[in-house]
């Protein structure tokens, strides 16, 4: 599958260290939510497993020159799930994990939202829903212009794609025939609203974007296996952008959290806390 600079190899050995570095992610974003006694638990938990696998097995950069002109490019359109980011991100070197705890603090650059201004290895900065794909494109084009050849991935909600500027960039992206991008619809089936087909028709997701003309796939958002076999499918398609809808699970790897649309944003209580540690096998307060 894939390595740095998009090359191939057999990855089967190394899913049981993505599953233990996606874990640790886990209680890290639980532990910096229930210290700064804010944040989005729920959908930062359901994007883990695809953040792990890009920045520990696909993408090409290098936290020692976070500048580098042909590094692949990552856009966390849904900024709200920005703990699992600057967990990876702790965990690639980019900064110490010490300033994790910091998450929302006055003065700190671990705001709420990704701030490509004030955190070592943030992309793009995102807030407003919706804009990460035209932020992406944007990216690709100006590769092209260049003469690099990095790939850009963007992560958005399934809520999120109600937004009519991502339709915008799906038309744009089509035309001028972006292979260079590729976009995860975190499809977690629930939004801060409540169930996305109750609050809007969104589904089917794929016809859509392959109406676009879109290279469109479906896998299950935590299956490591599937999710670098797709990526690889996804880089294979040079004149078209790709689009993968990830079937995942708001809350996943915490049992009471799973599902449960308060999760949305809420801050664990230190006994919940504790339960969600003992689940993911994390130190206790």
């Amino acid at each position: 599958m894939i390595k740095k600079q998009h090359s191939i190899r057999n990855v089967h050995d190394r899913i049981g260290e993505l599953e233990e570095i996606a874990c640790q992610i886990r209680i890290d974003i639980i532990t910096m939510i229930h210290k700064a006694g804010d944040g989005h638990p729920g959908g930062s938990l359901s994007v883990t497993d695809m953040i792990t696998a890009l920045y520990f097995e696909v993408m090409n950069v290098d936290p020692k020159h976070p500048e580098k002109p042909d590094r692949d490019r990552f856009v966390l359109s849904k900024g709200h799930a920005c703990p699992a980011l600057y967990a990876a991100l702790a965990r690639k070197g980019y900064f110490s994990r010490d300033e994790l705890p910091r998450l929302r603090s006055l003065e700190s650059h671990l705001q709420g939202h990704p701030d490509m201004n004030k955190t070592p290895g943030i992309d793009s900065t995102a807030g407003s829903l919706g804009n990460g794909v035209s932020i992406g494109l944007g990216m690709v084009l100006a590769g092209r212009l260049t003469g690099h050849d990095y790939f850009t991935y963007v992560i958005t909600g399934d809520g999120e794609i109600q937004e009519g500027v991502i339709w915008e960039a799906a038309m744009t992206a089509s035309k001028y025939k972006a292979g260079r991008l590729i976009v995860f619809v975190d499809n977690n089936g629930i939004q801060s609203s409540g169930p996305v087909d109750k609050v809007s028709g969104l589904y089917p997701i794929l016809p859509k974007w392959a109406a676009f003309g879109w290279h469109c796939q479906e896998i299950d958002g935590h299956d490591f296996s599937q999710i670098l076999s797709a990526i690889e499918k996804a880089q294979a398609c040079t004149d078209q952008p790709s689009v993968i809808q990830a079937h995942t699970v708001k809350g996943k790897g915490v049992p009471f959290m799973v599902g449960d649309n308060s999760w949305h944003k809420r801050v664990p209580t230190t006994e919940e806390y504790r339960e969600a540690m003992r689940h993911l096998g994390g130190p206790c307060l």
